[in-house]
């Protein structure tokens, strides 16, 4: 209702402006005639409008679908507890699968953290291999069902050369793939020469970065580089917890959650010390949209003044137009039309053009943000969906009422010129 209310009152002006300009005359004929007359050159006019009101809206929508996409990515990662460090980095690095090198965290500190009484799930996140463009991260399958519910496809992964694939990876059931070591460019395709892992599951799709990535036990990216499997000989062939901490080999990252949402800032404050650091991916992630609202403020003023710059050059091009056509207005008020008759054609004609254009704006916007999103979403594996909401209504009501204040101009320009001087024209 609020929002609705702001609406109508940033149209407000245009409308009441409307209401005085037209109060007594019935220019709308008279309007259509001149809009069809020089439609090609409206049509200009109309297009540079829209393209305006579409660059600004674009840009509202698309910050904040950026915003929504980047926090539903984090949503699952109720708190990370890893070495001490950045906790952006970490977060890019446990969160968003970005390429990091990190330090571990060794047996005891994760034998800690998983016994506490608290604590409803520890599960460690180790990456570093990959294939292809996916990475390869090992874990538990309680971080799987925590993650991505039950599964699509398949079943879940039950020894060390079995994994499970995310919903965009390019691998079927069956399917079998030798990781390499590092991603990207840096990776090394044979160092891991002769370890196939076979997919035996397929999660539903998450929205996030995790959709191209492959899961494996975390006992395989241990083995699979020679080190101990964090069980003891008796349980070598065991995969998850529990693990022992004396053939825990350590982990980048470990997603903590708790069995009460006010047990994580308990755990937060006793796991955030010298040897460990605990911190919130939502909090961490605040901070980084907090720097994208200003951000976002910068790209406002850019797209307000480059709507100003379009109105300047629209105004400009109405005055022109109502030169070219200032012989027939002429004609008008010397077969009796009063000035203020020929005002409000003017005026009208004006106010025309520019509701074309937001209008039109719109469309533009609409479409606009359906393509960046979804080339953003294909870049980052981040789920971006923007759509127009009140922001954007409320910044082509703000333009429009603006402008068609601006258009009185014209109008009284119009209005001004000579009789004889133009009908001699």
């Amino acid at each position: 209702m609020q929002d609705s209310l702001w609406l109508l009152l940033l149209l407000a002006p245009a409308a009441l402006t409307g209401l005085c300009v037209l109060w007594g005359f019935r220019p709308q004929a008279l309007v259509g005639a001149l809009l069809w007359r020089f439609r090609w050159t409206n049509l200009t006019f109309v297009l540079l409008i829209a393209i305006s009101v579409g660059i600004g809206v674009g840009l509202i929508a698309q910050e904040r679908g950026l915003r929504k996409g980047t926090a539903r990515a984090a949503d699952k990662f109720d708190l990370i507890v890893s070495a001490p460090g950045s906790e952006i980095t970490m977060m890019f690095a446990a969160v968003y699968l970005q390429p990091s090198d990190v330090p571990l965290l060794g047996g005891e500190a994760f034998d800690e953290i998983a016994g506490h009484d608290s604590v409803d799930l520890a599960a460690p996140i180790a990456f570093g291999d990959s294939y292809g463009e996916s990475p390869v991260v090992g874990t538990t399958a309680q971080f799987v069902a925590h993650l991505a519910g039950d599964l699509t496809e398949g079943r879940m992964f039950a020894t060390t050369v079995e994994a499970i694939a995310g919903s965009s990876v390019d691998l079927a059931l069956g399917a079998s793939f030798e990781p390499a070591h590092g991603v990207g460019d840096a990776a090394e395709a044979e160092a891991h020469a002769g370890q196939d892992l076979t997919i035996v599951g397929r999660m539903p799709p998450t929205g996030s970065p995790w959709d191209r990535a492959i899961l494996v036990p975390v006992e395989s990216v241990w083995e699979v580089h020679g080190l101990m499997n964090g069980h003891g000989p008796e349980q070598r062939d065991t995969i998850g917890p529990p693990f022992d901490p004396a053939y825990f080999p350590g982990t980048p990252a470990i997603l903590v959650r708790a069995e009460a949402l006010w047990a994580n800032y308990a755990l937060r404050s006793e796991f955030t010390r010298d040897d460990m650091m605990a911190f919130f991916p939502g909090a961490v992630l605040a901070q980084l949209h907090g720097l994208m609202g200003d951000v976002r403020q910068m790209m406002s003023v850019m797209a307000v003044l480059t709507q100003v710059l379009v109105t300047a050059g629209v105004l400009t091009g109405l005055i022109v137009l109502a030169r070219l056509f200032a012989r027939r207005l002429a004609l008008l008020r010397a077969l009796g039309a009063p000035g203020r008759f020929v005002f409000a054609v003017v005026w009208a004609y004006a106010a025309a053009l520019i509701a074309l254009g937001a209008l039109a704006g719109l469309a533009i916007g609409w479409v606009a943000v359906r393509v960046i999103s979804k080339a953003v979403t294909a870049r980052t594996d981040i789920l971006v969906s923007a759509t127009l909401d009140w922001p954007e209504f409320h910044l082509m009501a703000a333009f429009v009422s603006f402008t068609v204040l601006l258009a009185l101009l014209p109008a009284f320009m119009a209005m001004s010129r000579h009789i004889i001087t133009d009908l001699r024209a």
